[in-house]
């Protein structure tokens, strides 16, 4: 695929990062998912070498929003350095947020607005906003007018003491009332996606992670987390099971749909707390700064689907979008990075792009997309073992992406991702030619 001819709306990555993910309740627990942005932005910036004003502006992902920095881009950015007239705001689309900040920061150089983006997310699940119930926040509310000590008095008329339990945030669909857990569960079972296949895949995943750890592989894409008070570095990533094996994940407990599911706490992806950042720019002005890019953001997608029945099968919807508007083919790409929400969901997505019915069905073609090769696929592990901070996890995927078309001499990769709320998105990177 030839390079576009402007080479000044041409946007590229020139590097990307995150810091180590960690299991939530551990490394970064005291932390705030601004810390955590914080961090990856400073950690990028420092390794690029480029002055944190050449930035035209700052686009990160969160789902899990604190009402104390509702907009942790600017907050991260302004605590990273980034001087203060350099725009930043937050984007939220579940899972794929820091995929949409980064087609964010594309479209803003395509059309020739800025030159210079940094892109990424943030995620903490270790400090969830707690709230307490509807009635009992009422009364606060209208707390704020009182003036007498006799309509003080009369704060708790009408007040159960359940009322004034906390309410903690659900993991369910709002739409459906399901979590995302049940309808893999009844997905998996739909394509006929045994319990067995599905714990083989999540071994593969923490064996291909737990090796591309010891080998370094990831290295590149790893930015070290001094964790304050102490400031003890954070260095790897420790969600990855390196002694997990069949026998052990044979033994756990259906999780969500008991006691016939297949889904376990042991095929999905656990819950994360970390952060990721990628400088995206125009072609143009990396080469003027002397930066060599490591992709070309190309033809990039978002669908959508029926939470309900289809809730995980972005994917499959979205990979033959991006791949049709450039007239190729599954076998023209040479890495694919996918995130793994559960081994079923990923399984399932796998199977449908090389159904004959899927494809004829639901996708009104007349032939299949095809069949993935599984040694392009997922190489490094993947969300079900790297981890899932919700909002950092796209630019995790768009960084390992280029850095394995330059490593194994790649030339197209295709990035592509569920959400909840039936969303999805692909994007295909193409690897840049000196």
């Amino acid at each position: 695929m030839a390079a576009d001819s402007n080479a000044k709306n041409n946007a590229v990555i020139v590097d990307g990062g995150r810091i180590p993910f960690q299991r939530s309740g551990t490394g970064y627990k005291k932390l705030m998912a601004y810390d955590l942005g914080r961090m990856a932005i400073e950690g990028l910036m420092a390794r690029s070498g480029i002055s944190p004003s050449q930035l035209d502006r700052v686009i990160m992902g969160c789902v899990i929003q604190d009402v104390n920095t509702s907009n942790v881009a600017r907050e991260s950015a302004l605590g990273a350095g980034i001087p203060n007239t350099v725009p930043a705001h937050t984007v939220t689309m579940a899972c794929i947020s820091s995929n949409q900040a980064i087609t964010s920061a594309v479209d803003l150089i395509r059309s020739g607005q800025v030159e210079i983006v940094l892109a990424g997310g943030t995620e903490t699940m270790s400090d969830i906003p707690v709230r307490f119930r509807k009635k009992f926040r009422q009364k606060l509310l209208d707390a704020r007018k009182y003036k007498s000590i006799g309509d003080y008095l009369k704060f708790f008329k009408g007040l159960r003491p359940s009322d004034l339990l906390p309410e903690i945030p659900s993991i369910s669909e709002f739409s459906t009332g399901e979590t995302m857990g049940e309808s893999c569960d009844r997905m998996a079972a739909h394509f006929n996606i045994s319990r067995e296949a599905q714990d083989e895949y999540a071994l593969r995943s923490h064996q291909l992670a737990a090796k591309a750890t010891n080998e370094g592989l990831l290295d590149d894409e790893l930015l070290p987390a001094a964790v304050p008070p102490d400031f003890e570095t954070i260095i790897h990533d420790n969600g990855f099971r390196e002694d997990t094996s069949m026998e052990k994940l044979e033994k756990l407990s259906p999780a969500f749909i008991k006691p016939h599911g297949t889904i376990t706490a042991g095929n999905s992806s656990f819950l994360t707390d970390g952060a990721s950042a990628a400088l995206i720019m125009s072609e143009k002005r990396a080469l003027g700064l002397g930066l060599t890019p490591k992709a070309y953001l190309r033809e990039y997608t978002y669908v959508a689907q029926d939470p309900e029945d289809e809730l995980l099968l972005g994917p499959a919807y979205a990979t033959p979008q991006v791949l049709d508007a450039r007239g190729m083919q599954l076998s023209d790409i040479d890495v694919f990075e996918f995130h793994e929400a559960f081994a079923g969901q990923i399984l399932t997505v796998l199977k449908a792009l090389n159904s004959e019915k899927f494809a004829k069905e639901n996708l009104d073609r007349d032939k299949k997309v095809g069949e993935i090769p599984m040694e392009k696929f997922n190489t490094l592990g993947g969300s079900l073992s790297l981890g899932h901070p919700f909002g950092a996890t796209g630019a995790r995927l768009v960084t390992t992406a280029s850095n394995r078309l330059i490593r194994e001499n790649g030339n197209l990769a295709l990035v592509a991702a569920c959400a909840a709320g039936g969303l999805g998105h692909a994007i295909l990177l193409e690897r840049y030619q000196d």
